[in-house]
């Protein structure tokens, strides 16, 4: 049996699978936006899991930013309560055991090309778009992390061919640069912009809403996005070429994205005929918990 955790700002969700991937349990708690209470909130799983079914063969945990190679402290997290602390050091030291610990997105991407919609494929581009934005890239079934731990981290990289107008609506992002991707195709970067534009307050799922009421604002906003969308993979796909790529994360449900998204990668690809296709994750919201427990 594996236990595969999925740390998030808002929510810790745990997994027990079988060495077939069949899930045989479930539990999710809120995560304690403190260190202490986040560990604490971990290793309560952890108990609760062998309590009732017995010892595990390993525990993966899924986990926003990266470990950094020079000090072995969490880096790049959005839950900045983690940024600086020796999170699988103390985790290993309370639980007595080895933790394989894994950038979140990394673990998306794992779990959908393990079983998921990459199963087919060998290289296997994970996007994760929602609250944040990240990107994890598989080969043969095995995470590349790069040897800085970044790889897939295409949410800090500029917009490409950002309009004047493009520019002036986006806000800086929380790493320090300006233009990040994640500013322009995360749900509050798709939110903010629509407001900023409309003079409006709503959030992502209303305008959702609107663009089923054939609101044309809405219209326009999503239409820009799946080009902000395509834009950015578009650089994926010119220096990575993966066979396919999977969308996760809170937008992905949005399926206008699958229906016109191919098209307009299509435009800013260097390549005549584009063979890579972009396409919905499988596992939805565990996607990331079953990618920790494959680890």
């Amino acid at each position: 049996m594996k236990i595969g955790i999925d740390l998030g700002g808002t929510k810790t969700e745990a997994i027990l699978i079988d060495h077939n991937g069949k899930e045989l349990s479930r539990k999710r708690i809120k995560t304690q936006k403190n260190y202490q209470g986040t560990l604490n909130g971990i290793k309560s799983l952890v108990v609760e899991f062998e309590n009732e079914f017995g010892l595990v063969e390993s525990i993966g945990i899924g986990m926003p930013g990266a470990i950094s190679v020079d000090s072995s402290l969490v880096k790049n997290a959005n839950s900045i309560w983690l940024n600086g602390k020796p999170i699988k050091k103390d985790l290993e030291s309370q639980l007595n055991r080895e933790i394989n610990l894994e950038n979140d997105a990394n673990c998306f991407a794992l779990s959908e090309a393990v079983d998921g919609a990459g199963k087919k494929y060998s290289v296997v581009f994970g996007v994760i778009i929602g609250t944040g934005v990240g990107g994890g890239i598989v080969v043969n079934k095995k995470i590349l992390q790069g040897t800085n731990k970044i790889g897939g981290e295409w949410g800090h990289i500029p917009l490409p061919n950002q309009t004047d107008l493009e520019k002036k609506y986006s806000n800086k992002c929380y790493c320090g640069l300006s233009g990040c991707m994640e500013t322009y195709v995360s749900g509050p970067g798709f939110a903010s912009i629509f407001n900023s534009i409309n003079n409006e307050n709503l959030d992502s799922h209303q305008i959702i809403e609107g663009f089923q009421k054939k609101d044309n604002r809405c219209i326009e906003a999503l239409d820009n996005y799946v080009d902000h969308l395509a834009r950015g993979l578009s650089l994926v796909v010119n220096i990575l070429d993966p066979d396919v790529i999977v969308l996760g994360g809170g937008m992905s449900n949005i399926d206008y994205i699958y229906e016109t998204i191919n098209n307009q990668l299509q435009n800013y690809v260097f390549s005549d005929i584009l063979r890579t296709k972009v396409v919905k994750n499988f596992y939805g919201d565990s996607g990331g918990v079953r990618g920790a427990a494959w680890l």
